[in-house]
């Protein structure tokens, strides 16, 4: 049974037609109304989320499917201490596909082990979050037509920040790609990250702390928050969380179709005075979440042959 634990797990094709099929229901949404009926995504979430969780369920709903699930931990049975495994094995007997958000790195990959369904990881820790890059991908591609030859600035919380991560994989695998990261000493982009995805892919990039030198030349700024949940130490959060704030006034001198991304949540990093600047693609890339999570849904549920 095939899940998507990470980027990595599809290949370039498979995410070429990803963005085909979600373009697609972009046209054509009447098309996919029913492809789902009488299927249920279940959406196990034992760590916080708005964005995802509803959209993998505006999702499953708009392709005519139904959605059970918890939304925190506090509110299924690992309140008890029940395993992972046990949950995804109680799970796969009453949904077809599960989408899960867990804390802890890896969660994800033993429930897809354990499960008789499809699994999405919807979020693992730090380590990884497929679908949120999906959504980049295609938020990329309506913008650019391409993922080749893009200098990509990568802002914040690079060391935690699981959708850096999951993009930098995703992004490797095309040609021409320069990466500007920029962070503060203590968030810098893990060795194993910069050894095992820029180094290894040839990729050329550069580290810096000053987030106005490096925004001129940039194709894409990708915004991140400092997550106050990764942190041991409330201080260490608190004199890190205002590093970077995107203003107007620092997008002076930057390109003209500069892309402005943000996974959200927006905490202070980006103004809300440039919301309304055309290079602004941060809720633009919340509604292609729901198109691409459409789309996934529909290829693992054909695979599974249950549609």
């Amino acid at each position: 049974m095939r899940s998507i634990i990470d980027i990595l797990d599809l290949s370039t094709e498979e995410i070429n037609e990803l963005v085909h099929t979600a373009e697609d229901i972009i046209a054509h949404p009447a098309d996919y109304a029913e492809i789902c009926h009488g299927k249920k995504l279940a959406t196990l979430f034992f760590e916080p989320s708005t964005r995802t969780r509803l959209s993998f369920e505006a999702a499953m709903y708009e392709l005519g499917g139904n959605v059970i699930g918890f939304s925190e931990a506090n509110s299924s049975s690992a309140a008890k201490g029940e395993s992972v495994s046990d949950t995804v094995k109680t799970v796969s007997c009453y949904a077809d596909i599960i989408a899960m958000r867990h804390p802890k790195e890896g969660a994800p990959r033993v429930a897809s082990m354990a499960a008789s369904i499809p699994v999405i990881n919807a979020g693992d820790g730090g380590h990884n979050h497929p679908t949120q890059t999906l959504a980049d991908l295609l938020t990329i591609y309506r913008h650019r037509h391409s993922f080749s030859n893009l200098k990509l600035g990568l802002c914040g919380d690079l060391k935690f920040g699981r959708t850096v991560h999951s993009l930098l994989n995703a992004m490797s695998r095309y040609e021409g790609l320069e990466v500007v990261l920029i962070s503060p000493d203590e968030l810098k982009l893990p060795s194993y990250v910069k050894k095992d995805v820029l180094q290894k892919n040839n990729i050329p990039y550069v580290q810096t702390e000053n987030l106005e030198e490096a925004l001129p030349g940039l194709d894409i700024i990708y915004m991140t928050r400092v997550q106050r949940e990764r942190f041991f130490n409330e201080e260490d959060y608190l004199r890190l969380k205002d590093t970077y704030i995107l203003t107007p006034d620092k997008l002076k001198g930057t390109r003209d179709d500069l892309m402005i991304m943000h996974p959200l949540p927006r905490v202070n990093e980006i103004s809300v005075a440039i919301d309304d600047d055309p290079r602004a693609c941060y809720f633009e890339q919340v509604l292609n979440g729901k198109y691409m999570r459409m789309a996934l849904i529909m290829k693992l549920l054909k695979e599974a042959g249950t549609i």
